[in-house]
């Protein structure tokens, strides 16, 4: 199941928030854990997820793998 970062715009923290697809395209808008406001903002990941081979699952991208690192990296 994804994760998603959020903000409070009331009192700064930061959380994540575990939600299916579904749950997120219908319209997720999770409260703050710490002052339980609604007034929350999603933040853009810096997560890069691949594909494994099967069953749909998703990994994260292990950290330096690009087009110039070389065989082996990813």
């Amino acid at each position: 199941m994804p994760m998603y970062d959020y903000q409070c715009q009331e009192c700064g923290h930061t959380f994540e928030v575990r939600a299916t697809i579904s749950q997120k395209t219908a319209g997720l808008k999770p409260e703050c854990p710490t002052c339980h406001s609604d007034a929350t903002q999603q933040l853009i990941s810096s997560a890069m997820f691949i594909r494994s081979g099967g069953g749909g699952e998703a990994r994260p991208m292990p950290m330096g793998c690009g087009p110039n690192m070389g065989p082996g990296c990813c």
